[in-house]
């Protein structure tokens, strides 16, 4: 492929890191709070990847105050424990330094709230590789995948050049929010999304492993 990208803006569950083990069981603990008990974990395999008031509304029909509750409940955990239950993928550090050492800028973008992806980037000595950090901020301003990125293109002002950076992402969230924002999309397959779901997004390329996602940005 011809060098036509710059920068270069990443989800980060399910993209950086296998963190569905602690989103789901958090998920979960904060169901039983509403005396709902899921045993298999499984089931609430969509809550990776959107944000979170908007799966407990979708799928188990909370109402926007139901939802806003079960949000701290979640987060009461997950900001403890959950965030801990997670794990880098093996490659990812190596994809995101050679990707730096080609001359891209790399930024993240994910729906998590800023102050927990940032603390999921030290635990796993990854933020270094990022110089821009963007995630949902604490007002609720940046609600959808769309809100974040245009956030990073008006902070970083890259929004001049949107035509040069391009989304990486594990969900068709991430594929559907690029497409708002006009900018192209990366799925990878590895994550929590299919082929499928990726591919019905729009997803302009799907890449299987990191090899896939460095031999897209030469």
């Amino acid at each position: 492929m011809e060098k036509k990208y710059k920068y270069i803006l990443w989800d980060l569950d399910g993209t950086l890191t296998d963190s569905a083990l602690g989103i789901l069981r958090t998920a979960a603990y904060a169901l039983r709070h509403f005396g709902i008990q899921v045993d298999d974990l499984r089931q609430l395999r969509p809550f990776v990847g959107p944000p979170l008031e908007d799966s407990f509304m979708e799928f188990y029909g909370f109402s926007a105050t139901q939802a806003q509750e079960a949000v701290e409940i979640y987060r009461g955990r997950y900001e403890k424990i959950g965030v801990r239950e997670n794990a880098p993928y093996p490659g990812v550090h190596e994809c995101l330094q050679r990707l730096r050492e080609r001359g891209y800028t790399l930024m993240l973008a994910t729906s998590k709230p800023e102050n927990t992806a940032r603390t999921v980037l030290k635990e796993f000595e990854l933020e270094g590789f990022f110089d821009f950090v963007c995630g949902r901020d604490a007002e609720g301003r940046l609600h959808s995948k769309a809100d974040v990125l245009r956030h990073i293109f008006e902070t970083t002002g890259i929004g001049v050049e949107k035509e040069r950076a391009v989304m990486v992402g594990d969900r068709k969230y991430d594929i559907l929010g690029a497409k708002e924002v006009g900018i192209d999309a990366v799925g990878v397959l590895f994550g929590y999304g299919s082929r499928e779901e990726l591919s019905g997004a729009g997803a302009s390329w799907l890449v299987e492993d990191y090899e896939g996602v460095l031999e897209l940005f030469p």
